[in-house]
């Protein structure tokens, strides 16, 4: 595979800003409170700017399409893991809906987007946030209740009010409902304008490793290195599901944007969400096992998202 070193390289580049983030924290540079703000900005600020800037452009409706068609398969291959995560019933009530979460919800938006943007430039951004966007509607609906459990009946109304609030209003839509219609009407923003939005935007990626960097750091793998779940998750999250996004888009590969593809393939190869642990943090669930799934299987990417990726510029060249 010629693209191999290519993608290697790239992930190596992440990586590598993932370690000033460890070392951020070994040596004290910032502590958690900073970190969290840091997040915060990352989140409300960074995320929005970056969805605007690659909206900024002039329209294309061959990009339209392939972005219609990224939502709608992005949309499918998360109700086909909540299907069949459903048949997964093992371990307690604190476990099982991590999970079950593990598997379904991969790291899209802050490991997928950056090396989307290293790897294939502002058009794999531009179809890497379809998928985000359909992964922040399913992990505050779906998502939200499988980790409330039986929180979710002393509560319900609340519970209906915080999904339909955080569906439809978070950081990535309010991207969307910007810079759609920028796309949509060829609208170029005045440079006055613009250039603060794509300074904020090239923050995504150091911002985002270095956070993730930090948690790696204070990260403990004993949970997850004694549990056969773990194990099983790792390896739908990593390898089964990235090889099954490919063989639902090779028989199509003449007819979608190559761009499209990868991207597609690449965001279904990312590790576990950080999400994933934040919700087992809120709603007192295997918070350990979490963090454990978040760690390992981002630490594990290095050497699975090479080739997947890899192979996959192969089969849709």
């Amino acid at each position: 595979m010629q693209n191999l070193p290519i993608v290697a390289m790239q992930v190596g580049v992440l990586f590598a800003l993932m370690g000033v983030g460890a070392l951020s924290r070994l040596f004290s540079l910032v502590d958690e409170k900073g970190i969290n703000g840091i997040v915060n900005i990352l989140i409300l600020i960074v995320t929005p700017s970056l969805i605007i800037d690659v909206f900024n452009r002039p329209f294309d409706s061959s990009m339209m399409a392939g972005f219609c068609w990224a939502t709608f398969i992005a949309f499918l291959t998360h109700i086909a893991l909540i299907f069949l995560v459903r048949f997964y019933n093992r371990g307690g009530e604190a476990s099982r809906p991590v999970i079950r979460l593990a598997i379904v919800f991969s790291n899209a938006g802050f490991m997928g987007i950056p090396l989307e943007q290293a790897i294939l430039g502002a058009k794999g951004v531009f179809y890497g946030i379809a998928y985000v966007a359909i992964f922040n509607m399913i992990i505050w609906s779906w998502g939200l209740l499988e980790m409330r459990g039986e929180q979710a009946n002393s509560s319900e109304s609340s519970a209906k009010r915080i999904v339909k609030r955080e569906m439809f209003l978070n950081p990535g839509t309010i991207g969307l409902i910007v810079g759609l219609p920028l796309f949509l009407f060829s609208y170029r923003l005045p440079q006055i304008i613009h250039t603060p939005i794509s300074l904020l935007a090239s923050l995504n990626t150091p911002l985002a490793m270095i956070v993730i960097g930090y948690y790696l750091a204070r990260s403990d793998f004993r949970r997850v290195l004694g549990s056969f779940d773990a194990y099983m998750a790792s390896f739908a999250r990593l390898i089964l599901s990235p090889l099954a996004m490919m063989a639902i888009l090779a028989p199509f590969r003449s007819y979608f944007p190559r761009e499209m593809m990868i991207t597609l393939v690449l965001a279904a190869s990312a590790p576990v969400a950080a999400m994933v642990s934040m919700f087992a943090s809120k709603f007192s669930r295997d918070v350990e096992l979490s963090v454990g799934l978040v760690s390992a299987t981002t630490l594990l990417s290095i050497f699975t998202m090479p080739p997947i990726i890899a192979l996959a510029m192969e089969i849709f060249p």
